[in-house]
């Protein structure tokens, strides 16, 4: 079991399987990219089983997400899930990707044994998609979905971000097209995780605003506290349903006291929160030949020193010295 000293038990495993990523998000990284991971920093196919077969069968983990950087990226993912559901217990298993290249991966994902996707989308403009991204590639976002709800990686959920001056408008669109292809949506504040720390609390487009913004045209009604449960995203049902729109405040309504996540990032590190400012190395004990014993101990400790909460929404508040990329979301 992984449980810190303030009772929360993690059950959910994000595990970031590469730094890179095709596009250049504003608010993730700059234009020019980053200084990737050498190769040998990062964890092997073999290593990444390895620690999530550790964390699933000595530690109680119950779900795993994929993340990047962007995960499809890594050449090696449909072997890595393939390996995952052979595990028993057997995890829950999603992916966190841009969408890129789900038309192509879709089905194989699937065949894998992936359950279910969550695709970055915030806008339904390919102009403005082109100025948030630095890259025109819409229509693969897009062609994307299609694939992966066609593929059955359902319930297939969309992950968008507003930004004052550039999409902060267009929430209710964002909700009325998902609604019609059957995605579910999910709001997200911005977070201060981009490598220029450019992000400024004055002028954020908060969860206040967004559910404003879609009152007027839609009849919202939230869900019972006992229906959201440790989920990050509070949830409102849409004109009496069946139809459900999240909205995660990571900073005006922070969920840390309800956290069951621990992550893994792609050099073999773990972070106890997004916004931890420390990391425990499990690569070295890995290579070392350490047994499995030895590293879900290793893996128990920085859990037990995990912090109270982020604390984003206080002046004091710290950002980490690594870009969203480099953690995983």
């Amino acid at each position: 079991m992984l449980i810190d000293t303030y009772g929360r038990v993690a059950t959910d495993l994000r595990v970031s399987l590469t730094d890179r990523c095709n596009l250049r998000c504003t608010y993730c990284m700059p234009e020019e990219g980053l200084q990737w991971l050498a190769k040998p920093d990062l964890l092997t196919d073999d290593e990444i089983v390895r620690l999530i077969e550790i964390a699933v069968t000595r530690l109680g983990i119950e779900e795993v997400r994929f993340t990047g950087g962007e995960p499809l990226l890594r050449p090696g993912l449909p072997g890595i899930v393939e390996r995952v559901a052979a595990l028993a217990p057997r995890p829950q298993m999603s992916l966190t990707t841009n969408g890129i290249g789900l038309r192509r991966t879709a089905a194989a994902l699937k065949a894998a044994g992936l359950d279910r996707v969550n695709v970055s989308l915030d806008t339904l403009r390919p102009d403005v998609f082109k100025t948030l991204t630095r890259r025109d590639r819409h229509k693969d976002v897009l062609e994307g979905l299609e694939a992966a709800h066609a593929a059955g990686l359902t319930p297939v959920k969309i992950n968008s971000v507003l930004m004052p001056g550039l999409n902060a408008d267009e929430a209710p669109d964002l909700l009325a097209w998902s609604m019609e292809h059957g995605y579910e949506l999910r709001f997200i504040e911005q977070m201060p995780l981009d490598a220029q720390h450019g992000w400024k609390r004055d002028g954020m487009v908060t969860a206040a605003d967004i559910l404003a913004s879609l009152r007027t045209r839609f009849r919202l009604t939230e869900e019972s506290a006992g229906e959201r449960g440790s989920a990050p995203a509070e949830r409102w049902i849409v004109d009496g349903g069946p139809h459900r729109v999240g909205v995660i405040a990571s900073v005006t309504r922070p969920f840390c006291a309800a956290c069951d996540r621990t992550r893994l990032t792609a050099d073999g590190q773990v972070r106890t929160c997004l916004f931890a400012t420390e990391e425990t190395d499990l690569r070295g004990a890995l290579r070392s030949g350490a047994p499995d014993e030895e590293i879900a101990a290793i893996w128990r400790t920085a859990m037990w020193g995990k912090k109270a909460g982020a604390g984003l929404d206080d002046p004091s508040f710290v950002q980490p010295d690594r870009p969203m990329s480099a953690i995983g979301g």
